[in-house]
């Protein structure tokens, strides 16, 4: 789980990418890359490409690359007005990955 302020939005084929800065335990800012389903499966949960704007308030939950970089594949995200939008992560329709 991340929370965080974003920094970029991405809306493009084949995932729509959004990124936030976080403080780190130590009050370090690390700007995370967040991986989105593609623009075509966000719009049908609900997504438009002004979902994110920078500045806005966010927690991502979803799972971090294996590599240890500030990567993470987003499975929801929820806005700083409450409402939590799915985001179409191709980790449950693989769960086995």
């Amino acid at each position: 789980t991340l929370t965080g302020s974003v920094t970029k939005m991405e809306w493009m084929n084949p995932h729509a990418r959004f990124y936030i800065d976080v403080k780190d335990a130590g009050g370090n800012v690390i700007n995370w890359e967040l991986e989105l389903a593609g623009p075509n499966g966000l719009m049908r949960q609900g997504w438009t490409r002004n979902s994110l704007k920078a500045g806005d308030s966010v927690t991502v939950n979803g799972y971090v690359a294996r590599d240890g970089s500030h990567l993470a594949n987003a499975l929801s995200v929820t806005l700083s007005d409450g409402r939590k939008m799915f985001a179409g992560s191709s980790i449950l329709e693989n769960p086995a990955k």
